[in-house]
């Protein structure tokens, strides 16, 4: 299971055990789902800084691998584009 998967799981899991123990504690309907996401939210900032790091450097590296895709194809295009106009301007000058 891949990291974002791992972080979205355990916030998830931890949104469901804050609903769950704020219906034991008397909350419902809208306020509950209110305090759960409030709640759920300062604990995973607390207990999952660490999977947030991991799941923030493997989106960072997928981002740095596509840029770096994106401008390899950039460079392969621009000097398959240069082939021609090289050889064009060659014709020109001998012509």
């Amino acid at each position: 299971m891949g990291p974002i998967l791992r972080y979205t799981a355990a916030r998830v899991v931890l949104f469901g055990a804050a609903v769950g123990v704020l219906y034991l504690l008397g909350a419902r309907g809208l306020l509950l789902f209110g305090l759960a996401i409030i709640v759920s939210g300062l604990v995973s900032f607390i207990a999952l800084s660490r999977q947030r790091d991991v799941m923030s450097s493997a989106l960072v590296g997928r981002y740095r691998d596509f840029k770096r895709r994106l401008d390899e194809g950039a460079a392969r295009e621009d000097d398959a584009s240069d082939v021609p106009a090289d050889a064009a301007d060659d014709a020109r000058r001998r012509g």
